[in-house]
């Protein structure tokens, strides 16, 4: 009886970090079309970590053939939270035009935000803390917010609500509309001067 006891004492820490369990990752997928043409996908995903600690990551993969070239846009974005607050995103970016960034660091009472995006420049010292994010839109209605951080552009989008579980969101020029159903992220329309980008949920 020693005996076992004691090898069931000595394997108990081994045990108890077996029962420790992750929650899976939610993951969502979306085809991009223009003009009814698929032309790409966004896939997001959200992992929630111990210690309160949660990450969501996108990815975005879109090629159009016009008729004299290619237009080419890969980027992917990853945003970590801390106990509901924004500590870090970065976004790399990939294009024809060239390669851009954006990043949001938070530094003990304030956030230093540098994004370098075609035609856009931005630099900014943010002091509030900031709880919801433009990619958390991919897997939470934003249900009574009236602005809602950008982590491509480093600015603040307006959210204006249109209709049951439909918002408009802007930053200057910069308009996008968001359909939701039963609390789901269905659909995104994000205008464009020439033609509207629609994404639709896969799955």
């Amino acid at each position: 009886m020693l005996t076992v006891y004691l090898v069931l004492l000595s394997t108990a820490p081994l045990f108890a970090q077996q029962t420790v369990f992750t929650q899976p990752p939610e993951t969502h997928r979306f085809a991009i079309e223009i003009a009814g043409i698929r032309v790409g996908t966004v896939t997001a995903i959200r992992e929630e970590k111990p210690g309160n600690h949660s990450v969501i990551t996108t990815v975005s993969d879109v090629k159009i053939h016009l008729l004299v070239y290619t237009v080419k846009v890969y980027y992917k974005a990853i945003t970590q939270f801390t106990r509901n607050k924004l500590t870090s995103s970065y976004v790399d970016a990939h294009t024809n035009q060239g390669n851009y960034m954006a990043k949001t660091d938070w530094k003990q009472d304030h956030y230093d935000v540098v994004a370098h995006q075609y035609k856009y420049d931005h630099t900014a010292t943010i002091r509030e803390a900031i709880d919801f994010t433009m990619l958390g839109l991919y897997f939470t209605e934003p249900v009574g917010r009236k602005r809602i951080y950008s982590e491509y552009f480093g600015d603040f989008f307006s959210v204006e609500k249109t209709g049951a579980g439909q918002y408009r969101t802007r930053l200057d020029e910069k308009e996008d509309e968001y359909f939701y159903e039963r609390g789901q992220l269905a659909k995104v329309i994000r205008h464009n001067k020439i033609k509207n980008f629609v994404l639709t949920r896969v799955d």
